[in-house]
């Protein structure tokens, strides 16, 4: 045995969580506040299980990060990743030079994705990806001889990743507010969250007004400053907030009458989450960038990318100059290789039609259900993604000072029973691996409710409700 398998062997909760407080600075995190209490460590994992050191199970309703697609110890994508370590574990896609599994995996992407997309540039993650959107948007005005054209419309409560470029696309004010954030060029408009902007509206009279929102931000900047807009099918992050159906077909039409780039970020809705292998399919629309990562490889290794239209791939082909922009691991060889052994085992599975013709709407049935409970007064799904929203008042749609952190308390409840459910402000939301069956859906509603409950009640013992 080595010695990081003998220490993992041997280590005490304790002192896991001592040597993490004293090394580790986790994402998005306050480490004073971490620092004592200590991390929940997670030592192994299998299907939509994991198992932390203390040796108790818990349903993994986020998959891992939204990513772990199919599931935990898919013995195919370890393969693929042993053998490809073996015969070539690097090599870089400067200088003129590629390696087969990138190139395969540049036409397995093709074969997937909508026909308009022919090419893919490769990043190490989705944030890289978003940056290259960026790089890439400006790029192709500039070789259209509209450099102007440089401002990219994105949305309040929008991620688009972290780093300076993505969390600047992003309309997470908290982010914006360290750092000097977002960088110039980059504008927002509000989203489309029908429960709390759609009042007195039908969800499809909502969905014209939102998307007719980016046409009014078009006019105030001018269309000849208007480089793109970017937004996720369904946003993640921000809450799983499901747009009107009018929404995206209306945000289409207004991009093709400016001649506005339209960019899907597909970083959590592609590769089947929402029933479709892509967002935009679900959704009704034709990007021509789509920013990709998590789901291509399962999270099994790190890969992401963005898939280039032949409105802008055509551009950047036959006028040449060189695109001054690019990575390390673009292509990263053993990252290829995982993610053509993920979307062959997701073809060869079935994954997507069965999220789409099975537990989708299984889901989606049982998931309503839980709108009756006297704290939830919205549940919304798509394909394999929920939310509930927690409220004081189903009537009114009142919800807590944001200060009592109910969601917080609700995720406690369901760390403490052995679910994983992500809190968004007040809003509960899932994600669980595609390769989950109905049985394990059952399992998952059931813990989901019960945590409700027990947050029910601990609101009720401090006179909140």
């Amino acid at each position: 045995m080595n010695a990081v398998s003998d220490t993992s062997a041997t280590r005490t909760t304790a002192e896991w969580q001592a040597a993490d407080s004293a090394h580790y600075l986790h994402p998005f995190t306050d480490f004073k506040s971490l620092a004592s209490k200590g991390s929940r460590v997670i030592t192994r994992a299998d299907n939509i299980y994991l198992w932390d050191s203390e040796g108790e199970k818990i349903l993994d309703a986020m998959s891992g990060l939204w990513c772990v697609n199919v599931g935990y110890g898919q013995q195919a994508l370890i393969d693929a990743a042993t053998a490809q370590l073996k015969q070539l574990p690097f090599y870089n896609s400067f200088f003129q030079t590629a390696t087969p599994p990138a190139i395969e995996l540049a036409e397995l992407l093709a074969e997937v994705t909508p026909p308009q997309f022919k090419h893919v540039f490769f990043s190490g993650s989705g944030s890289e990806g978003n940056d290259t959107v960026v790089r890439m948007v400006r790029r192709y005005w500039d070789l259209m001889g509209q450099p102007e054209r440089s401002v990219i419309i994105s949305r309040h409560n929008a991620y688009h990743g972290s780093t300076m470029a993505g969390a600047s696309l992003g309309g997470m004010s908290y982010m914006h507010a360290q750092g000097g954030l977002p960088i110039p060029g980059i504008v927002h408009i509000q989203q489309p969250f029908w429960y709390v902007h759609g009042h007195g509206k039908s969800r499809d009279e909502f969905g014209l007004e939102a998307a007719g929102w980016l046409e009014a931000k078009i006019l105030e900047l001018g269309a000849d400053k208007v480089a793109a807009f970017i937004g996720e099918p369904v946003q993640g992050a921000g809450g799983v907030i499901v747009p009107p159906a009018t929404y995206w077909p209306e945000i289409q039409r207004i991009c093709d009458q400016y001649g506005i780039l339209l960019v899907s970020d597909e970083v959590i809705c592609g590769f089947g989450r929402t029933g479709n292998w892509w967002g935009c399919e679900t959704m009704g629309f034709r990007p021509d960038l789509m920013t990709f990562a998590k789901g291509v490889t399962s999270g099994y290794i790190p890969l992401g990318g963005v898939m280039v239209g032949n409105r802008i791939a055509r551009v950047m082909i036959d006028q040449g100059g060189e695109f001054e922009h690019g990575y390390t691991y673009s292509g990263h060889p053993v990252a290829c290789a995982v993610a053509l052994a993920n979307i062959r085992l997701i073809q060869r599975e079935g994954l997507v039609d069965k999220v789409r013709n099975d537990t989708g709407p299984y889901l989606a049935e049982h998931f309503k259900a839980l709108a009756e409970h006297p704290l939830i007064g919205e549940a919304q799904s798509i394909g394999l993604m929920g939310a509930l929203q927690i409220v004081k008042d189903k009537a009114t749609h009142e919800c807590f000072d944001s200060a009592l952190e109910v969601g917080m308390i609700c995720r406690g409840h369901c760390f403490a029973n052995g679910l994983i459910m992500r809190a968004v402000g007040d809003r509960m939301i899932i994600a669980p691996p595609l390769v989950i069956t109905r049985q394990q859906i059952d399992e998952m509603v059931g813990l989901i409710r019960f945590c409700l409950d027990a947050t029910l009640r601990d609101l009720q013992q401090r006179g909140l409700t």
